[in-house]
């Protein structure tokens, strides 16, 4: 025997319209996700880090190192060692933590449209990348006149600051890419480290091929970028290849698995 259950109409308890109902921001989606990275203790400890290491580091420079050899250029390079490490770990918890913590369920029933999920995530990742770069330069702002080095502005240039936050967005993204290709955190993070790794062994055992790799090598070819000088047209296509690799395949082959893996 089965009962019949009457349409709810309007006026009736329990009608609910969504006629007029919009699908949120992406801005809201964004500020959900920077919440979310601070909310949870692993996230909150790593942002806590970063900040921390950046001064740390850039402190021991200033105590221990040549004040002679320490222009706001050098302070800003001793920034981007720490941050180039621990920015794509955040990248990558980032787009992890739905199918790690398993709130993937939840956050997919609100916002069905997994591409804008995966886009809100991108974008927080960026935000966080610039925001780290924004405290090294007020550190290296600080640290810089107290220093006192002979030409302590020397190559500062907006086209040398453009390329070092180039590739500290590309040391993000890279995290990034690899957290949506492989959907597991320890996973990504040991492939993230490993594959530069390994590729630098290769490098150094096979010299005859080391200019070869360095279109194969994007942690090389990136690493270019903090050169003061000018980059050549092939030096840009070395970094271009290897975002190709790297950073662009692993995304798309993301978006296939998120778009149609099961959430549970």
């Amino acid at each position: 025997m089965s009962a019949i259950t009457a349409p709810v109409k309007a006026g009736d308890p329990g009608y609910i319209d969504l006629s007029e109902s919009r699908r949120p921001p992406l801005s809201r989606l964004v500020g959900v996700e920077i919440r979310k990275m601070t909310d949870t203790k692993a996230g909150l400890w790593l942002l806590i880090t970063i900040g921390v290491v950046t001064v740390l580091v850039n402190t021991l420079f200033l105590i221990f190192g040549d004040k002679e050899d320490l222009p706001f250029l050098a302070f800003l390079q001793f920034s981007a060692m720490p941050q180039g490490m621990l920015l794509p770990v955040l990248a990558i918890l980032l787009v992890t933590q739905e199918w790690g913590q398993r709130t993937g369920l939840v956050t997919f029933s609100q916002v069905p449209h997994r591409g804008r999920v995966l886009m809100a995530k991108l974008v927080a990742a960026l935000l966080f990348v610039l925001a780290a770069f924004a405290v090294a330069v007020v550190v290296a702002l600080i640290l810089t006149p107290i220093a006192g080095a002979d030409d302590p502005w020397q190559y500062v240039s907006v086209a040398y600051i453009s390329k070092v936050i180039l590739a500290l967005l590309l040391g993000g993204l890279w995290g990034f890419a690899f957290g949506t290709a492989l959907l597991n955190s320890a996973f990504a993070i040991v492939a993230y480290f490993a594959v530069p790794t390994v590729i630098s062994i290769i490098t150094s055992i096979w010299t005859s091929m080391q200019e070869k790799l360095l279109w194969f090598d994007l942690g090389s070819s990136s690493g270019q970028l903090f050169d003061p000088h000018n980059l050549t047209g092939e030096e840009w296509a070395q970094v271009g290849t290897g975002t190709l690799i790297w950073i662009v395949l692993p995304i798309a082959i993301g978006m296939w698995r998120i778009t149609r893996t099961e959430i549970k």
